[in-house]
């Protein structure tokens, strides 16, 4: 049950975003997109979803553009 409620959440999300390069508000799918899970069902139909996956480096490389998403480190003190 917990599997098809989030399936029909991330659809629902790809026909809310369409083919816009934003939603409005705050998401959280790149690290769904990105994470190493235990059962991939869920990340796969994330996948299948162009525009949710086009949407995830958006972004990433919009508020981390360093890199893509990897926070740089700082230099260590010396002292």
């Amino acid at each position: 049950q917990l599997y098809r409620d989030a399936r029909e959440c991330l659809t629902l999300l790809s026909q809310r975003l369409g083919s816009q390069k934003f939603f409005f508000g705050d998401s959280r799918l790149a690290p769904l997109l990105k994470a190493k899970l235990p059962n991939g069902k869920l990340q796969q139909h994330l996948k299948s979803l162009q525009n949710l996956c086009t949407y995830c480096p958006s972004i990433l490389s919009l508020y981390f553009p360093w890199d893509g998403g990897e926070m740089p480190f700082p230099a260590s003190p010396r002292g």
